[in-house]
């Protein structure tokens, strides 16, 4: 993998943090490309045991400007009761 300088993990154990994790990512991606960085490879891991299950998504990047910190989970819509 020539040419990496950043990898950034992104992990998530709770059911709604699995659930969100994808657009968290999406969102981190849309902000570091804008600053110039390429995605070069990435690695989706998935482990649990009999109570927790884990997801990784671990990205290979290069370039960009190294101020991307948008890695906030989306806001939850409001239940109405």
């Amino acid at each position: 993998m020539d040419g990496i300088d950043r990898i950034e993990v992104f992990t998530a154990t709770k059911a709604s943090e699995r659930r969100e994790l994808g657009q968290v990512v999406t969102r981190w991606l849309a902000e570091f490309r804008s600053s110039g960085g390429k995605l070069v490879d990435r690695v989706v891991t998935q482990s649990s045991d009999n109570e927790f299950h884990c997801l990784s998504i671990t990205l290979f990047c290069k370039g960009g400007d190294g101020k991307v910190r948008n890695t906030d989970p989306p806001p939850r819509p409001e239940r109405r009761r």
